[in-house]
């Protein structure tokens, strides 16, 4: 028997809810649309709909719009029926009604980030630890010492030092066999990177090593060290090193590949600088492939370097990509819906209306406020004196009536902005809340409550001028 579910909504909404109740209609589900008699869903209160809402005779579940700001818990009593907050678009709706039932959880993770200061030699220690809390909020696990050739490091120990007092791990990356040796008899967890020539460096401290063939793409090399430190006992990471793209990146992903095939269940760790560092392209794309490949050859460890200004979020977009395969891998899912912090220039679903159901939306208002909506032809601003469409925020400014109220001016010439962006790169608008940029570019909500569907504050088109009087 098809489950009955009730989706509430006002009278200028409802055409456009209806037509999605009717797709969605079929064997398994029966969605009913309720109008409660108001023009903007989102300025119900729990009274209104107490008042006014009429629900069909067995109804399994309530939805109310995503910016309904009453109380769910008070109306799931009244009306004996689970009322629940829906998407804030009324697009999403499909997708909402499809999902509600994986519960995403992205708190686990089964990578160690290495996050590397690769100017260590310059930096005084406080300023190391500084660098590195910022690191570590970002999502970094181990805070690695980059040591510069021909760049004296006389207070590697006491960086050593002040970094684990304020709580963190500690790795040491050198090509000189010297400092390698300083580091682990100061205590630190592991070192970058040892292979069968400069071995016996491990036995002289508790450092881990990260091992790597004596010679370029030597792999017969890194075997012989692995083996070494099998026979010792003790625990290490190997690293076939991956190489800039057109010099050897393709030879070096293979190597990745036949080192898990012969080699199950060895710990492996990808340095990932030299396609991010070296490649003039975006590294939120860059990291989800490479978090692909480190999900799917079991690869528990990488470095990760923020030295050009373009890959200064390279760990935090890491940390959220580990996070977000975990959650698919462990449902055997794709890596998609798992809260797209790592979609920081376009979305999967960029348009919320069609341009035929905005100039319909349009049509029904019948007050002075601008409304502002994107779809595929340009930005669209509307009021009861007017419907206007242009891909430049600049074409649209001769059309509006503001008078003399600069304040207002200021606030639509921010949204249209923020449109004409969203309209350019396919992204989701809505108005008066920043766009997503992911992980890249932080905003409040955007992340942590991509699954929560939790009430957002009032922006300002939905809060009191200065009359006192709200705004619809």
């Amino acid at each position: 028997m098809a489950k009955r579910i009730v989706l509430v909504t006002g009278s200028l909404a409802e055409p456009r809810v209806q037509r999605i109740a009717d797709e969605l209609n079929d064997a398994e589900l029966e969605p009913i649309v309720a109008n409660v008699g108001v023009k903007v869903a989102a300025l119900m209160t729990s009274d209104i709909v107490e008042r006014r809402l009429k629900l069909p005779d067995g109804a399994d579940r309530v939805i109310m719009p995503g910016r309904f700001r009453g109380d769910l818990e008070r109306l799931s009593d009244h009306f004996g029926t689970r009322f629940e907050r829906g998407p804030e678009e009324i697009a999403d709706l499909p997708e909402y009604l499809g999902h509600t039932a994986r519960k995403i959880d992205l708190s686990e993770q089964d990578v160690t980030i290495f996050g590397e200061i690769v100017d260590a030699t310059l930096l005084t220690p406080q300023e190391i630890v500084e660098r590195a809390r910022k690191y570590r909020a970002d999502g970094a696990d181990v805070i690695d010492l980059g040591c510069l050739p021909d760049s004296p490091f006389p207070h590697l120990e006491e960086a050593i030092a002040a970094l684990h007092a304020d709580g963190a791990k500690v790795s040491v990356d050198s090509f000189s066999a010297e400092e390698l040796s300083r580091a682990t008899r100061a205590g630190a967890d592991y070192l970058f990177s040892l292979s069968e020539k400069t071995i016996a460096i491990a036995d002289e401290g508790p450092a881990i090593p990260i091992l790597v063939s004596a010679g370029a793409a030597d792999m017969d090399s890194l075997d012989r060290v692995i083996d070494m430190m099998i026979a010792k006992g003790k625990p290490y990471y190997a690293d076939p090193i991956l190489d800039p793209i057109h010099y050897g990146f393709t030879a070096s992903v293979a190597r990745y590949y036949d080192l898990r095939k012969r080699r199950p269940d060895i710990p492996i760790l990808m340095g990932i600088g030299n396609v991010t560092e070296l490649t003039d392209a975006d590294t939120t794309g860059i990291n989800a492939i490479l978090m692909g490949m480190c999900s799917e050859l079991h690869i528990t460890a990488v470095l990760a370097v923020q030295v050009s200004p373009h890959c200064r979020t390279a760990i935090k977009e890491f940390d959220r990509a580990r996070r977000e395969y975990f959650a698919a891998r462990k449902v055997d899912a794709l890596p998609q819906g798992f809260g797209q912090g790592l979609m920081a220039l376009r979305d999967r679903k960029g348009f919320a209306s069609t341009p035929s159901e905005i100039k319909a939306l349009a049509g029904e208002i019948r007050d002075r406020n601008y409304r502002i909506e994107v779809a595929e032809d340009g930005v669209h601003i509307y009021n009861r004196d007017g419907h206007h469409v242009a891909d430049d925020p600049f074409k649209l400014y001769p059309k509006l009536e503001l008078g003399t109220d600069v304040a207002h001016a200021f606030y639509l010439g921010v949204e249209t902005g923020r449109a004409e962006i969203a309209y350019r790169l396919g992204k989701r608008y809505t108005q008066d809340e920043p766009l997503p940029f992911g992980v890249v570019a932080e905003v409040p909500g955007a992340i942590n409550d991509a699954h929560a569907m939790k009430f957002k504050e009032a922006g300002s088109t939905f809060t009191k001028d200065k009359s006192g009087k709200d705004k619809e």
